[in-house]
């Protein structure tokens, strides 16, 4: 079983660079669909970190409960509330929200949503309509625990965020290994995993297999994975290969958190840095 370790070496040429006669509509229109009552920072994150990384424009759906609150946060990304019932989407959501998704190029689910019928319901609309790539995160991992089969209808690429938790509640087996276990999992469903944790290893449809190289115990804080579900969602959106895209995004995770590392240490650095840091790790992977 052959893993690619990834690098700064190996990633070199990910990034391309940027036409000067471009507009922000040459890289990405991106939909986010994040939070709830109690869950107002997830969506920030993901959101800023899908601007940091290079989107061209960001729309943030959330519940009308938070629209307020998040709309005061954002400057670059664009919220818009969407109906909600006990602080969560409601499944009326889902019409006004594929009627977006039309207009845009990815879109991210999960993050701060919190459990509900009604979430599940958005998702699985979602799965069966998307014809963009859509990464799943977070609550949307939960909501598609208790229906893993619905990828069988999927008419798109799924990328899928778990940590190990997440991972075993989709069904996942770890008993032969990290990367076996992924490589398992991606053969069933027919998706590309990023099981996230110290080494985050990636198994791709293709059967290939990457591992990271990048990251630190510091990075171990509510809101990390926001933010790297924000950062892989804006690089699908840019149009970059699916495979160069998760593996980059992964990786200059990481890196930045190395960077913060370096200066913070690993007790005070939080995934609010993490954002504000991503410029210094795209521009060393840029350089390359």
């Amino acid at each position: 079983m052959e893993i690619k370790a990834l690098t700064r070496e190996s990633l070199s040429g990910t990034l391309p660079e940027r036409r000067r006669d471009s507009s922000k509509g040459d890289y990405g229109r991106t939909l986010l669909l994040c939070g709830s009552v109690g869950y107002t920072g997830a969506p920030f994150l993901a959101a800023e970190a899908a601007v940091r990384s290079g989107a061209g424009l960001v729309f943030l759906g959330v519940p009308r409960d938070i629209y307020e609150i998040i709309a005061v946060k954002l400057n670059e990304a664009m919220p818009f509330p969407l109906p909600s019932e006990n602080g969560m989407l409601s499944s009326r959501s889902a019409e006004l929200i594929l009627e977006r998704l039309e207009k845009c190029d990815v879109c991210l689910v999960g993050p701060g949503l919190g459990r509900s019928r009604g979430v599940s319901e958005v998702l699985f609309e979602i799965i069966r309509n998307s014809r963009v790539p859509l990464v799943i995160d977070a609550d949307g991992i939960n909501a598609l625990s208790a229906n893993i089969n619905i990828l069988d209808e999927a008419a798109c690429p799924i990328i899928l965020t778990p940590h190990e938790g997440e991972f075993k509640r989709l069904g996942g087996d770890l008993s032969m290994g990290r990367e076996k276990g992924a490589l398992e999992f991606v053969k069933a469903h027919s998706c590309t995993l990023v099981l996230k944790g110290s080494g985050t290893v990636i198994a791709f449809g293709d059967g290939t297999l990457a591992r990271n190289t990048t990251g630190n115990p510091g990075m171990a804080k509510g809101g990390s994975g926001d933010v790297l579900a924000g950062m892989i969602t804006a690089l699908l959106g840019q149009k970059i290969p699916l495979k160069s895209a998760v593996s980059a995004a992964v990786w200059l995770h990481g890196r930045t958190g190395d960077l913060l590392c370096e200066e913070l240490g690993e007790y005070s650095m939080t995934p609010t840095d993490l954002v504000y840091a991503l410029p210094r790790a795209f521009k060393e992977l840029s350089a390359v």
